[in-house]
């Protein structure tokens, strides 16, 4: 019997599926920031990933398949990074004590590592989101999740003591959206006019004061 149990080997563990998925998208991600979405394969995925040949075109039959996970990959980790964000801004309404918010510190981390890459992604599934049902609903959702962060920004960024109309609140964080999300374009294509977080929350400061003060 003790011979026996020496011989034998450990049982190999099949790898989870869907972390499988995640990783292959992950390969992917990184592909499409590189070579955009016309270098974009299976097989391509495939070696990216270390992954057998095939591995890609099992978990996702069509590269149609493919680039819908991909794109629900990039606003899954896109929200969960913005969430982040949001909880560690400063509270509203203590004035000079305000600091640099959470929103300004992941604007400026998008600029380096696996944040760029994910932007530059991100604008090669967007170009397509043109052409592609599915893919307009994936970004659509998640758009509107977004809105919503950048409203709680717009509230943590108002003077103390002043009160804004919920329909003003919307249009205030749409804009600072639409400035962001021009931003991280620039950023994406080498822009770096901004430098710091700190100057990037004076101007969303000064964009939200700005609005607020119109009447």
């Amino acid at each position: 019997c003790a011979d026996s149990t020496k011989l034998r080997t450990p049982m190999r563990r099949k790898p989870d599926p869907e972390q499988r998925r995640l990783e292959l998208c992950d390969a992917a991600i990184t592909l499409l920031a590189e070579e955009g979405i016309k270098g974009l394969s299976h097989r391509k995925v495939d070696r990216a990933a270390g992954v057998p040949d095939g591995t890609t075109s099992f978990n996702f039959r069509t590269l149609a398949a493919l680039v819908h996970a991909v794109a629900a990959r990039v606003a899954a980790l896109d929200l969960e990074e913005l969430t982040k964000a949001t909880a560690d801004s400063p509270a509203a309404g203590d004035g000079d004590k305000l600091g640099v918010s959470g929103l300004a510190r992941l604007i400026m981390r998008s600029s380096t590592g696996p944040p760029l890459i994910r932007s530059r992604a991100r604008l090669e599934l967007v170009l397509q989101s043109h052409r592609d049902v599915i893919l307009a609903e994936a970004f659509r959702d998640s758009g509107e999740l977004f809105l919503a962060l950048h409203r709680d920004v717009v509230l943590r960024l108002q003077p103390s003591g002043v009160e804004i109309e919920p329909a003003r609140i919307d249009e205030h964080a749409y804009v600072l959206q639409t400035f962001i999300g021009g931003l991280m374009s620039a950023i994406a294509y080498g822009d770096s006019t901004i430098e710091s977080a700190e100057q990037l929350d004076g101007i969303m400061s000064a964009i939200v004061s700005g609005l607020s003060s119109r009447r």
